[in-house]
């Protein structure tokens, strides 16, 4: 029932003792801390070197990747990225240049995949990659492809040493991996780490 002089309820959750202008100022602030909430999650999940998905955030994009697969009953695959003698490099050229490396590298395996792949640096020199909608991929034409992005960096970085990489795949098979820590985990295992 309206009452002459009093504030008409405009939404559901509106406050009847607050003015339209005070209303739109609470609907800012709760957008703002909603926001900031959100850039906290995000940060956490992100590692801030690389600008990628650290181990954490990887987990659960590539999570999610997984069981959009499995309700489409499609295929996806982990590949499994480690920078070769990275540790020596920083033992030689101190850990600036090794950060250097992860940011080359990052930005290598930014290029070389699908926008809708998961790609994330899990630890140290290790990154990972999961593709969705790919069965067993050919290995040998992905490296290929990174190996020719790596070169031209490489080129114009005029470093005393190239960065290099190996790389494996695990296949996700939801009857032997029930999540993506179980695909890491083989990954990890068939690269003998």
């Amino acid at each position: 029932m309206l009452i002459p002089g009093k504030p008409v309820k405009t939404g559901r959750y509106a406050n009847p003792l607050l003015t339209p202008q005070q209303e739109r100022e609470r609907l800012r602030y709760l957008a703002r801390q909603a926001e900031q909430a959100l850039m906290g999650v995000q940060m956490a999940s992100m590692d801030e070197l690389t600008l990628l998905s650290n181990r954490h955030g990887f987990i659960a994009l590539a999570q999610l990747g997984l069981d959009a697969c499995e309700q489409l009953d499609t295929p996806a695959t982990l590949l499994y990225f480690t920078l070769d003698e990275f540790k020596h490099i920083i033992y030689l050229y101190g850990r600036h240049e090794g950060d250097d490396v992860l940011k080359t590298f990052a930005d290598v395996l930014r290029i070389g995949f699908r926008e809708n792949d998961v790609v994330g640096r899990i630890q140290g020199g290790r990154f990972a990659v999961l593709l969705t909608g790919s069965s067993a991929v050919e290995i040998a034409a992905i490296k290929m492809r990174i190996d020719e992005i790596l070169a031209e960096r490489n080129a114009t970085a005029r470093r005393s040493y190239d960065i290099r990489f190996s790389v494996g795949q695990v296949e996700y098979d939801p009857t032997l991996y029930g999540s993506v820590e179980d695909l890491l985990s083989e990954a990890e295992r068939v690269m003998g780490l």
